[in-house]
């Protein structure tokens, strides 16, 4: 190759590197929003699963034995103490009362017939003008048909209980289900089943609550008044508000040894018939805390492995490689997002309660979290959209 040549490549590889672009400096700086942490007061309400029953319920089952003769009620409906709901074999019943009544008729003959008896032989006697053994039958025959009367009254007792019996009747006013046996179905002693009748006013809505509350609670059932703006409400299943309030009637003797729990009973009225026991609804407790609390976006917040975290802004100064001739422009100012955990509050809304964890003043990041990780390089300059963020706790 001659020198020609050389000369000729060496100037080419100058040009093309001359021509070629400067490649921009890669920017590893994530756009994110940006939130002042600030507090203010807060009206929530803590939630909790619940379910309604009855403060008095009972399975009807049948004392006599028969086939049912009559059924008195409506199905679902409400019934009075007192109202009459089945018979059972009645005219069998009646019949053995009005029998047993005629036995004991008899008996009283039979006792006045063994009075006179024994009354005349007791004269006779005294005269010494009956033998002995006339005047001792007399008297036994006599005290026989006492017993006779008093065994044909308690028959008589029994007979009109049975009869009683025979008549199912509420033994309070509340709600009655379906019926479980239809006319003519023969029902066993203390065994069949007919139905099941509960209180419907009041109600009583039954929740869960961690043994760490019961102090909380105890106090709330303690207090002589209690606040009127709605202290215990509860959401029906369908989201709607009950328009009555509650208050609490009975707190469980003990606390559950494997779940660290204790039930809770609130009573509510139930002059409509609203409520119907085994329903699904959120008792809400207004919850009277009056400070200032910290406030933030739910979309901040990200969870990992069941704990909470946010990312702070945070100044930090870094090396400017590009700026070696000018020293005040070789360090220049940054933000970089420092991870925070955080303990949680209630949800309310688009927002959450935090507890700790951060302060008054601290810059989170809102939107952008779901590509961050502590120590990320972030910037404010370019606008990112609200987004709930991939991790974030919606």
């Amino acid at each position: 190759m001659n020198r020609a040549v050389i000369n000729t490549i060496i100037v080419s590889c100058l040009i093309l590197g001359a021509c070629k672009k400067k490649q921009p400096p890669v920017n590893h700086e994530v756009p994110v929003n940006l939130v002042k942490v600030k507090t203010q007061r807060v009206l929530y309400y803590d939630n909790y699963p619940s379910t309604t029953a009855a403060l008095s319920q009972v399975s009807l089952l049948p004392q006599v034995q028969g086939a049912v003769t009559g059924i008195f009620f409506t199905e679902g409906s409400h019934v009075s103490k007192g109202q009459k709901l089945y018979t059972i074999d009645e005219r069998i019943y009646q019949d053995n009362f009005d029998a047993a009544e005629a036995n004991l008729k008899v008996s009283e003959g039979n006792l006045a017939q063994a009075k006179q008896d024994a009354d005349r032989y007791e004269y006779l006697n005294s005269y010494n003008a009956v033998a002995k053994q006339l005047y001792d039958h007399a008297i036994i025959t006599y005290q026989n048909a006492k017993n006779q009367v008093k065994s044909s009254e308690q028959a008589v007792k029994t007979a009109k209980t049975n009869l009683n019996y025979a008549i199912v009747y509420a033994p309070f006013s509340g709600t009655i289900g379906f019926s479980q046996v239809k006319l003519g179905n023969v029902v066993s002693t203390g065994s069949t089943v007919l139905n099941t009748i509960s209180t419907d006013d009041p109600m009583a809505v039954d929740f869960i609550i961690n043994e760490k509350q019961l102090p909380h609670f105890e106090q709330l059932q303690n207090a002589k008044a209690q606040a009127s703006d709605s202290l215990f409400t509860i959401l029906l299943p369908d989201n709607s508000l009950y328009p009555y309030l509650g208050k609490i009637s009975v707190i469980d003797r003990a606390v559950d040894s494997q779940t660290g729990s204790i039930k809770v009973r609130l009573v509510f009225a139930n002059p409509k018939q609203v409520l119907r026991v085994g329903m699904s609804c959120v008792v809400r407790v207004h919850n009277q805390e009056t400070t200032p609390q910290i406030l933030v976006p739910n979309k901040a917040v990200v969870e990992q492995m069941g704990e909470y975290f946010v990312f702070v802004a945070k100044d930090s100064v870094v090396n400017n490689p590009d700026a070696k001739a000018d020293t005040a422009k070789q360090h220049k100012p940054k933000l970089v997002a420092a991870q925070k955990k955080v303990q949680i509050g209630q949800i309310i809304g688009a927002n959450i309660i935090i507890k700790s964890g951060i302060k008054p003043g601290d810059r989170i990041v809102s939107d952008g979290v779901q590509t961050l990780h502590d120590g990320s390089q972030i910037t404010t300059a370019n606008k990112v959209a609200p987004s709930g963020g991939k991790g974030s706790k919606q």
